[in-house]
């Protein structure tokens, strides 16, 4: 289970969730480095379960002095870095999901600034203390492919995600640093308990779950080791790609 030993790797996001599960994966193949949040009770937590090799560094990813902070700490702790998983995003606090008919200018710039302008900042940021032959993995989601009711936004964030994945691996093709995206379907995260009702829960998971081709919703350990593959030297021809990781849903349902 060594995969990714002696790797240095910066999850944004990493202290719940998907980003969580990927942080677990990649320790399990001896990667060291920092996940990054927002809630330092969570970030606690999370490096007490990852254990000494990781630290917790509380910054918003929406703010460049944060993410060159985030970059600066990890290197100075330890040393180059080799993977950057530009995790964190989905609802922005304060713009819920919603139709074009309601959605205000100040919800469009929230939920963009925290879905598309951190991706391209966290990389743009990050590129001074990356070694060279390195690894993006930028976090999509179906909803790039799917008109979800409600979801124009983070649909239209999510599909530039796809492009930057590409653009991004033209751009760093004189470092061989290679960006790659991973999309989720419908993932057991923290995410449900944001939007659905208590009393309403595993009626909505068991809904999804019913929509998804293979019978389940995803668990954070599927995308986990789904990146712990792009992360690895296992995936070193891949440029620009996207793996779509939601049980069939995109492919495979009417």
């Amino acid at each position: 289970m060594n995969k990714l030993k002696n790797k240095v790797a910066v999850i944004t996001g990493g202290n719940s969730g998907i980003g969580f599960g990927i942080a677990q994966e990649f320790k399990n193949e001896g990667a060291v480095g920092a996940i990054v949040g927002r809630s330092q009770g969570t970030l606690d937590s999370s490096v007490a379960q990852l254990g000494a090799n990781f630290i917790g560094i509380n910054a918003d990813v929406t703010s460049l002095a944060d993410l060159e902070r985030v970059f600066k700490e990890t290197s100075e702790k330890f040393g180059k870095i080799d993977v950057i998983v530009a995790n964190a995003g989905g609802a922005a606090t304060g713009a819920a999901f919603g139709s074009v008919a309601d959605t205000s200018e100040a919800d469009y710039d929230r939920t963009m600034d925290l879905n598309l302008k951190s991706v391209y900042f966290t990389v743009h940021k990050a590129l001074p203390y990356m070694n060279d032959g390195g690894s993006i993995i930028l976090i999509g989601s179906n909803a790039a492919h799917r008109a979800y009711a409600s979801f124009s936004l983070y649909g239209a964030a999510k599909a530039a995600v796809i492009h930057f994945a590409k653009g991004f691996s033209n751009d760093l093709l004189h470092r061989k640093i290679r960006a790659n995206v991973i999309s989720p379907g419908t993932t057991d995260t923290p995410v449900f308990d944001k939007f659905v009702p208590v009393e309403q829960l595993e009626a909505v998971k068991k809904y999804w779950a019913d929509v998804m081709p293979i019978g389940r919703i995803g668990q954070p350990s599927d995308i986990g080791k789904t990146a712990v593959f792009l992360a690895s030297d296992d995936s070193s021809f891949m440029l620009g790609a996207e793996l779509l990781v939601d049980g069939g849903l995109s492919y495979l349902s009417k």
